[in-house]
């Protein structure tokens, strides 16, 4: 990430609501922006040729997405916190993305991203992230 997105994400974030489910920690802005970097990171990582790839479990096929908007809530579910964004396919088709991002010591990793699939949402969110 260059300096000019990370300066821009972390005024950003300073507006920013949060919104804890299940948890009564709330982070503070230095931890929004590591949450935040910590899921552009993961999107930076795994673009090819200028997509974040992803497979379609129901058809097979990879879907080519590129990143619109992230959404301002933070979810923090147990000790996990999940960070959504906004991605389209290269028809134009809206996906929403959910990042699943862990403490790891001082920082934070993305363990894993689900593509259009809010029932898993909704089903870590009942579990408390156990």
């Amino acid at each position: 990430m260059d300096l000019f997105r990370a300066i821009a994400l972390a005024l950003t974030l300073l507006h920013l609501p949060f919104t804890p489910a299940f948890s009564n920690e709330v982070p503070k802005i230095a931890e929004k922006v590591a949450l935040q970097a910590a899921m552009q990171r993961h999107i930076d990582d795994l673009v090819v040729d200028g997509a974040y790839l992803y497979l379609d479990r129901k058809t097979g096929k990879v879907r080519k997405l590129q990143p619109r908007s992230a959404h301002p809530i933070i979810l923090a579910i147990g000790k996990y916190f999940v960070l959504c964004s906004e991605f389209q396919d290269e028809t134009g088709k809206a996906a929403n993305v959910d990042f699943y991002i862990a403490r790891r010591n001082q920082t934070y990793i993305v363990f894993q991203s689900v593509v259009d699939d809010r029932n898993q949402l909704n089903h870590f969110r009942k579990s408390g992230g156990e």
